[in-house]
């Protein structure tokens, strides 16, 4: 499966993955949506992400959403 990787432009930190290279599957209301990028039937999710378990997400539910941590001030490094 290839797999397509979407930001929300108004839930920060906010992603999604999909197999609508349009992005029609995912919820309209976390939108709207940025595409990001694919990721190969071949290759590993990024993130360290379980891919058969986005898998099993995309195919039950059209999508995967998960949130992007982000680092607190003082595990930013300059």
């Amino acid at each position: 499966m290839r797999i397509y990787v979407f930001t929300s432009k108004t839930r920060k930190n906010l992603r999604a993955f999909t197999d609508d290279v349009s992005g029609g599957k995912l919820p309209p209301q976390l939108g709207p949506w940025r595409a990001n990028g694919a990721i190969a039937a071949d290759e590993k999710s990024p993130y360290r992400l379980a891919r058969n378990q986005i898998e099993k997400s995309i195919n039950d539910a059209g999508f995967q959403l998960w949130r992007n941590k982000v680092k607190s001030e003082e595990e930013k490094v300059d």
